[in-house]
């Protein structure tokens, strides 16, 4: 299969939200019209194998190929990942070693965020002319300037313009020559390990830092937020609460439409599920942060039991309201 004749994405799940996944390959397939082969790698952060066969068993394979990774085989062995205090889980980095992992003869992919539908087909975006950025991106719906609460608060120290625009991370295109020729993966990564008090989103905020001069603009339809509204959108992205919750609370319309791919996958029994398992997700990724605090080395000039005091502590008022919503939940 030549390259030229085929479109390359990357994406990246766990097995709570395959169920995601599915729609949105599924979603990608049936509204690719051009002639180009589809190819997904899926780098996997512990997906069963029921889930991987449901997939495979879900798509057209005369249209669709799928690579399963393993992320603990994806991310270079050499390379600590920023531990953060989100409820963010650790596979959100992926992304950055996406250039390293792909064959160097490989011009560019489309990375996707799981929780998206894709209503156009795929290969406006494929065929998209990047000139010398790195990557094109959406300007992010929600943030929308670096100066803005989610943005990058610290902008000054980066020179930043206090009105500069501002990119969401969840739909990338990435020129992988540039990528690495300019070392975007370690500096993304020193920029998240040095200023972790300003990354809310720290990806998104490394990214942005980092490539600040060096993205363009897509057309916004092409991340709407299932929370705005806005008409026929190229993309929805459920950023906030995911379509398989039953207390997702934005547009209806969206989730029909979510439901509608979903059911031509092998998970079209799939029923919406409800806030205890949404949490308890949530305190998995936190737990799974927790054990990596240990041996942070961010912290210096302390023993190593004061270094893991303080991330606990710094974590726990992050957490507590959760924690407890949680606990009342299950009682």
């Amino acid at each position: 299969m030549r390259e030229a004749d085929t479109i390359t994405m990357m994406c990246v799940c766990d097995d709570h939200y395959f169920v995601l996944l599915a729609a949105l390959v599924k979603s990608i397939e049936v509204n690719h019209i051009t002639s180009e082969h589809l190819l997904f790698y899926i780098v996997e952060d512990s997906v069963s194998e029921q889930n991987r066969n449901k997939l495979l068993a879900s798509i057209d394979e005369t249209k669709t190929s799928l690579r399963f990774v393993k992320m603990e085989e994806f991310a270079p062995k050499n390379v600590k990942l920023p531990v953060d205090t989100s409820s963010y889980p650790s596979n959100i980095y992926m992304r950055l070693f996406i250039p390293y992992f792909l064959p160097k003869e490989m011009e560019k992919v489309i990375y996707l965020d799981v929780d998206m539908i894709v209503l156009k087909d795929i290969s406006i975006l494929w065929h998209q002319e990047m000139g010398k950025n790195i990557i094109a991106a959406v300007q992010d719906p929600w943030v929308k300037i670096v100066s803005r609460w989610g943005g990058v608060e610290n902008y000054q120290e980066f020179n930043l313009q206090e009105q500069a625009k501002y990119f969401n991370t969840g739909l990338l295109i990435m020129d992988l020559k540039k990528w690495r020729d300019n070392d975007v993966t370690t500096k993304v990564i020193r920029c998240v390990n040095e200023n972790k008090e300003h990354a809310h989103f720290p990806d998104q905020y490394g990214l942005n830092v980092v490539l600040a001069n060096d993205w363009m603009e897509l057309d916004p339809l092409w991340n709407c937020f299932a929370y705005h509204e806005g008409h026929h959108p190229y993309l929805i992205h459920f950023s906030g609460r995911k379509p398989i919750y039953r207390s997702y609370n934005f547009k209806e319309e969206y989730r029909a439409i979510f439901f509608e791919y979903l059911k031509m996958t092998r998970w079209s029994e799939f029923r919406p599920i409800g806030e205890t398992k949404r949490y308890l997700k949530k305190l998995s990724n936190f737990i799974n942060k927790l054990g990596k605090f240990k041996s942070n080395p961010i912290i210096t000039n302390v023993s190593s039991s004061n270094r893991y005091k303080i991330m606990v502590d710094r974590v726990k008022n992050i957490y507590k309201f959760k924690i407890i919503s949680i606990i009342n939940l299950i009682l």
